[in-house]
């Protein structure tokens, strides 16, 4: 008998979980009568070698145990490989919920059959998940790392420069106007780091490294609250692990800066 597929169901913009089952998953399996018929089930991967949908609910079922879980929180409950998933099916949710009517002609969309695309039927406009790319650098003079906190940040937490890609413009361009614009000084050497799906709301997270090549350090006080050069031994509180904010300062911290493909 082939075991129920797992189910990635929100309500009021957080996710339902369980207590984990003998496969080790916190989303609840079924189908997709026991959850209320779902509208608009969106296909989202696989979990734990079972197909998983996700799907928007208007009320909670009845299920054993439920929790209405924050998105940030499955990364503690059940790890990265979860996350990523439940990000990915959060974004297409969003995605799904913003485009509900046309936007060249207003006509109510539906799903197109075979791929992740909202259609219209009245004028055949085919709209497919936004994603808002964004470059995130971590510079580098000496032994000194550039750390800045926006207002929005937890209190006494720093992180690296970040801003979103603009049309038109590189990933590389990007990082070198981002930096100009928040602190005011020129960066050189730019290397790739690593990428990371970011659904907060719908971005992708492109990191690099790269060195001080000269400038005043001048915050933008309409977007940095604080920025300082810290010592890697002095370092103030940094972001979350689940983010690749705290993945590139740590891979600076133990000596991939210069190297950061190894």
């Amino acid at each position: 008998m082939t075991p129920p597929a797992y189910w990635i169901l929100r309500f009021e913009q957080r996710l339902l979980t369980t207590m984990a089952d003998h496969a080790g998953s916190i989303f609840p399996s079924g189908l997709a009568a026991d959850f209320g018929n779902p509208e608009n089930v969106l296909p989202v991967g696989r979990l734990l070698g079972r197909p998983c949908y996700a799907a928007d609910l208007d009320r909670l079922p009845d299920i054993p145990s439920c929790a209405a879980t924050p998105l940030r929180s499955i990364f503690q409950l059940a790890g990265a490989e979860t996350f990523a998933l439940a990000g990915r099916a959060a974004q297409l949710l969003d995605w799904q919920q913003h485009h509900r009517f046309c936007g060249r002609c207003g006509t109510r969309t539906i799903m197109k059959s075979g791929e992740h695309a909202m259609q219209c039927p009245g004028c055949g406009l085919v709209t497919y998940p936004r994603i808002s790319p964004a470059v995130m650098v971590l510079v580098r003079d000496g032994d000194k790392l550039l750390l800045a906190r926006s207002p929005h940040f937890k209190p006494g937490v720093f992180s690296a420069l970040a801003g979103f890609v603009e049309p038109g413009e590189t990933l590389e361009e990007c990082a070198i106007r981002e930096v100009r614009e928040e602190v005011g000084i020129e960066i050189a050497r730019l290397r790739y780091f690593h990428s990371q799906p970011w659904p907060f709301p719908n971005s992708l997270m492109i990191a690099f490294f790269a060195d001080y090549a000269g400038g005043t350090l001048t915050p933008d006080e309409h977007e940095i609250e604080a920025a300082e050069w810290f010592a890697l031994d002095a370092l103030p509180l940094l972001p979350e692990p689940i983010s690749i904010a705290r993945r590139l300062i740590d891979a600076a911290r133990f000596g991939e800066f210069d190297d950061p493909a190894g």
